[in-house]
Parts: C-alpha cells; sequence; structure tokens
C-alpha cells in the first residue's frame, strides 16, 4: 500500500504540471487574442518555460537527493499554488511570462524528484519501463484535460476577453490537493552515500556523464523529440485557428486529441514492448510520424468559421495531423528508460537532470523555431519542418542502439 499512496502522490504532481505546461500552446493563442502580441513575442512564453526548467535542472539536480525527494516536491508544488493566485489578480501579458518561468523552476523539482522515486520503486528494467511509461501516460491525460478546462474559461462571444484568467484559481485548488497527497505519501530519503557526499562533487559527476558516448547520443535524440513534440504541440491551437479557420473554442478542444493520442500511446507502448524490441518499434514510430506529415498537411484548407458549430463540422486536417501523438508518443519515455536502467541508481538523480535540461532546450527551440517560420511562411511549412528533426532521430537512435546493447553485453559478462 506505501508504494501504492507514493506512486498516486506523484502521478498527482505530474497531472497538475501536465495542466500547466502544456497551456502553452492554449495561452499562445489567448495572449494573441487578449493582449495583443505578435507571434513572435508570444512564443517567447515557451523560453521563459523551458529555459527555467533547464537552468534550475542543470543547477540543483545534483543537490536534490541531499535534501530529500518529498521537500523538493513540496516546494515546487507550493511556488506554483503563489503563482496560480497571483495570475488573474495582475492579469498582464508580463505576469504570464513570470507563470511560465515559476511553473518551469518548480517543474524542475519536481520531475527529477519524480524520476528518481521511479527507480526506488523499481527492480529490473521492464518493471522500470512499465511504471515510467504509466506516469508520462498519466501525465498525457493531464495535458488532455488541460485542453478541456482552459477551454471552459475561455468567452466564445469575446475572444479577447481576460476571463480565462480564472482558470488559474481552479489549478491553485488542485495544486493544493497535490500538496495534501505528498505530505501523506511515504515517500523514501535517499540513500545515505547520495545525501552526505560533497556537493561539488555531486555537480562535477552530473557534468561527468556528458563525456560518455552513450548519454552524449541519448540527448541528442532527446533534444530533437522534445522539438517536434513542442513545435507542434504549441502551435496546434494557433494553425486550426489560422490556418484551418476553427473559431477559438473549437480550436483549443480538438487540439485535445494530440493529447489523447499521446496518452494512447503512451500507455499502449508499455503492452507492446514486452513482445517487440524496442529499437524496431521506434523506427516505426518515426515513420508513421512522417507519413502522417506528408499526407494530412496537404489537405489544411481553410473553411469559413461561421460554417463550423461543433467537432463534425471541422475539415478533415483537423482530425488527422493531431494522430503524430500516436506515433510520436513512445519515443520520450522508452529513449529515457533505456538510458536511466542502463545506469546506477545513484545516477538517475543527476540523469535526470541532464534529460530536463535538454528537453527544455529542444522545446524552447522547436517552440522559437516554428513561431517564426509560422509568423514567416505560414503554419503549413512550419509543421513540415518537423520532418528534418524525425530524420535526425532515425539517425541518432541507431548509434544508440549500438551503444546501450554494449553497455548490457559488458553487465552480463
Amino acid at each position: 500500500m506505501s508504494r501504492f499512496w507514493i506512486i498516486v502522490a506523484i502521478a498527482v504532481c505530474y497531472f497538475v504540471f501536465a495542466i500547466m505546461l502544456n497551456s502553452v500552446g492554449t495561452v499562445i493563442l489567448q495572449a494573441i487574442n487578449s493582449f495583443g502580441v505578435s507571434k513572435p513575442e508570444a512564443s517567447t512564453l515557451e523560453g521563459f518555460k523551458d529555459l527555467s526548467i533547464a537552468i534550475v535542472s542543470f543547477a540543483v539536480a545534483s543537490f536534490i537527493p541531499r535534501v530529500g525527494y518529498k521537500l523538493a516536491l513540496l516546494t515546487g508544488l507550493l511556488m506554483v499554488a503563489i503563482i496560480c493566485a497571483m495570475t488573474p489578480v495582475i492579469a498582464s501579458f508580463w505576469v504570464i511570462q513570470l507563470l511560465f518561468a515559476v511553473v518551469g523552476t518548480a517543474f524542475a523539482l519536481v520531475k527529477v524528484s519524480v524520476y528518481a522515486i521511479i527507480g526506488q520503486l523499481s527492480n529490473d528494467t521492464r518493471g522500470h519501463s512499465s511504471l515510467m511509461n504509466t506516469i508520462e501516460g498519466i501525465f498525457m491525460l493531464g495535458v488532455l484535460s488541460g485542453y478541456w478546462i482552459f477551454s471552459a474559461f475561455i468567452d466564445q462571444q469575446d475572444s479577447a476577453s481576460l476571463s480565462w484568467l480564472n482558470v488559474y484559481y481552479l489549478l491553485g485548488a488542485i495544486t493544493l490537493i497535490a500538496i495534501g497527497l505528498v505530505v501523506l505519501a511515504p515517500i523514501s530519503k535517499p540513500s545515505a552515500d547520495a545525501s552526505q557526499e560533497p556537493a561539488s562533487k555531486a555537480f562535477i559527476d552530473m557534468l561527468r556523464l556528458t563525456y560518455q558516448p552513450l548519454v552524449l547520443i541519448f540527448v541528442i535524440s532527446i533534444f530533437l523529440y522534445v522539438l517536434i513534440e513542442q513545435g507542434i504541440g504549441s502551435w496546434l491551437p494557433t494553425f486550426n485557428r489560422e490556418v484551418l479557420g476553427l473559431p477559438v473554442a473549437v480550436s483549443i478542444q480538438i487540439t485535445s486529441i494530440f493529447a489523447i493520442a499521446l496518452a494512447v500511446g503512451r500507455l499502449s507502448a508499455g503492452a507492446i514492448l514486452t513482445r517487440v524490441h524496442w529499437y524496431p518499434f521506434l523506427n516505426s514510430c518515426l515513420a508513421g510520424m512522417a507519413a502522417i506529415i506528408v499526407l494530412s498537411l496537404p489537405l489544411a484548407e481553410k473553411v469559413d468559421e461561421t460554417m463550423i458549430h461543433n467537432w463534425s463540422d471541422a475539415p478533415l486536417a483537423a482530425f488527422l495531423i493531431p494522430l503524430i501523438g500516436l506515433m510520436m508518443a513512445p519515443l520520450y519515455p522508452v529513449i529515457n528508460s533505456v538510458m536511466l536502467s542502463a545506469l546506477p541508481k545513484k545516477q538517475h538523480a543527476p540523469m535526470t537532470g541532464l534529460i530536463v535540461v535538454f528537453s527544455a532546450l529542444g522545446g524552447t527551440t522547436g517552440s522559437i523555431f516554428t513561431g517564426y517560420i509560422f509568423d514567416a511562411m505560414g503554419g503549413q511549412q512550419a509543421f513540415y519542418f518537423s520532418l528534418v528533426p524525425i530524420a535526425g532521430i532515425l539517425i541518432s537512435l541507431y548509434f544508440f542502439r549500438r551503444m546501450s546493447a554494449q553497455i548490457s553485453s559488458n553487465k552480463e559478462a
């Protein structure tokens, strides 16, 4: 039962941050409508979120075992609860930027802690991969919920209204529930070896991980994956609105198909991977991603907004493009699981720090590149850009498989 309640606590934490972090696409659209900012300026929200994640992860990942995972989780959640209470009161674009910076900072603490706790709860690679996919699947369910929660607060008669900011009162209340669950969960303290080693040594050990060829190929793969996911996810509501011509509320709601696809893909990946090797499976996922982009984007044509009253009136492309999430979903948790399983458990926290850093950098790069291409050349060309990092992942996974297989054979020997 203690293991069950720990999993519930970290799952609810991830659920909260799934809503907050992946609301950036919706908030970009609403910032353009409510505050009159440009697309390149709105794209900076991704930077405030991801760069804060990267900086804080790099700075504190190796130190979190010293203070304890429970304290790190509680600190992150409390920061989010406070900024959620402030945002609707101030109601300005700069406080939205501050909100994403705070959420990014808090998520850095939470993700490093959650990944390390998963390591504590797992005894082998298969168990680790299963629990990782479950937690990441719950994260995607949070993303799905977020689209509907935010759309419920949008004034459909006046898209420029600031009433949507009241959603942060609800999110603050959910965060308080997560705080209560973490307080009650019997989360173990880090091992004495991890908490007692000098802080400088812990930080240097994290940096030394990057010198390993396997880790270098791994972070390149993670960077490219998140570049694709955030580039599409952050701009899909705006794509639906400006390229397909959907009403604002429908543009946001129909983006939930992307989150559904990601959730289904991650929750089903665990079952599939018990039967097949991860490398050919991920290659088939990459081929599927490329096929969806090539086949669906030519169908993206603007329709008359007045003719669209519900989902059934939307064009076919609005349903096809988000299905790329089904194909990309298994990539992130599987690559992470293979990498973490190849390392001793004491290195999971610093390795997670590197994962978060390069995930954040990839997310910022993807959103900003997509925003600039969207502004200069249009949404279709911006999404076609995803084919480049897909080819990059295909190449990096080839080397990642070879190196990880070599490490596994050395362990067995």
